[in-house]
């Protein structure tokens, strides 16, 4: 059995019930990028079931093969970390710090310290805009751009030829030691550029170092013999756990490439991957329409990823929060997320209805594949079994 299991971060389908507590009643990602370019033109995805759950902005006439619904997450806050680990049966009952004022002394200055340099930023914002604000100097002092967002992040902005990134990486695992207990933000990132005289570029040397949050489904597989391939920052997420081959990714083209790749050569056992250019290059910039087009261009490569699929396999595709662009402001948005399940056995058509936890999809994988069952969860494998 093999399992190809895709999310597409960010890729809300409409605000949660939940949503007025986090300022997100009006969130609707997919609904409203489609709305931005007079409709979403996304054939695979809506013959999996996507159409019965956002309105894409034309009639849902196409014939449904896929089982579809929706989930709900129901740990607190809305960041990456936070759905990552509800999918495989971890729910974090209590909000992830965040530092709406910058990151306090009793971090900063031990940080200083340890990396031998001081530093620029320390304050929320967008991650472009803080290279345009500060990315000269940070190449004329060498002192590297401390910043978080909305979300339970701190992030560190460096020139590749000011601070090469395994000297980046370094500074990020120095930090990750730090923030930990009441300051054990979800995930450290190194953010490395390049370019110059102010045009600056993000590269794809990006690397998040995340909490351990316990014992997942993950780690099930993988003590079981099967193996866990993880792609894009899946990694990462987990911090390694119950992942036995990690595979970075250059951009959401180069993840469908490695998805492709390892679905005609991997045998049995799990494939996960992150596509994160809707997330990192639309949804934070609030750019609908580019994000529209990522999504289109995800769906004309979905052949490629049925056509590695045999008799027994899945294919799982979801989200892990939204991220509207057309909404106020730059941050993760509270949504419902698609469900969408095909494989050749499997049953077709069939509705598996509005889900009360990211981790059923974790449920269904311990049920199908064998291996014990996370404790939050319910799986859908027997509905969706032909």
């Amino acid at each position: 059995m093999r399992w190809i299991w895709i999310v597409l971060d960010s890729c809300g389908i409409g605000a949660a019930p939940d949503a007025d507590r986090y300022g997100d009643e009006a969130a609707n990602t997919l609904g409203h990028i489609a709305q931005a370019v007079g409709g979403l033109r996304v054939p695979h995805l809506e013959r999996l079931g996507l159409g019965r759950l956002v309105d894409l902005g034309h009639p849902a006439d196409q014939e449904v093969v896929g089982c579809y619904g929706k989930m709900r997450e129901r740990s607190v806050g809305k960041d990456t970390t936070n759905g990552h680990w509800e999918f495989v049966g971890v729910v974090l009952d209590r909000p992830l710090p965040v530092y709406p004022h910058g990151f306090p002394r009793e971090i900063i200055d031990p940080f200083e310290e340890a990396i031998g340099r001081k530093i620029l930023g320390n304050r929320p914002a967008s991650g472009t805009e803080i290279l345009k604000e500060l990315g000269e100097e940070h190449v004329r002092t060498g002192r590297p751009i401390v910043y978080t967002s909305g979300d339970s992040v701190f992030q560190i902005a460096a020139h590749e030829e000011v601070i090469p990134p395994e000297e980046l990486y370094h500074m990020c695992e120095v930090a990750r030691g730090l923030l930990q207990g009441e300051h054990g933000v979800g995930r450290v990132i190194a953010r490395p550029f390049v370019g110059q005289n102010g045009r600056y570029v993000r590269t794809d040397r990006r690397r998040d170092y995340s909490l351990r949050f316990g014992r997942t489904v993950l780690d099930e597989l993988h003590d079981a013999g099967w193996p866990v391939v993880g792609i894009g920052k899946i990694h990462d997420i987990y911090g390694g756990a119950g992942i036995g081959e990690a595979v970075h990714t250059k951009d959401n083209m180069d993840g469908v490439d490695r998805i492709v790749q390892w679905g005609r050569r991997l045998d049995r056992g799990l494939i996960y991957g992150n596509l994160v250019d809707f997330d990192s290059l639309y949804g934070h910039r609030n750019d609908p329409i580019g994000f529209a087009r990522a999504v289109e261009a995800f769906d004309r490569r979905m052949p490629e990823i049925l056509d590695a699929l045999r008799y027994d396999d899945v294919l799982i595709i979801t989200a892990d929060h939204g991220c509207d662009p057309t909404t106020p402001g730059t941050d993760h948005t509270r949504e419902w997320v698609p469900l969408l399940v095909w494989g050749p056995g499997l049953k077709t058509g069939v509705d598996l209805g509005a889900r009360d936890t990211f981790a059923d999809i974790g449920a269904t994988l311990a049920e199908a594949f064998g291996v014990p069952a996370p404790q939050v969860g319910m799986s859908f494998w027997k509905e969706v079994r032909g």
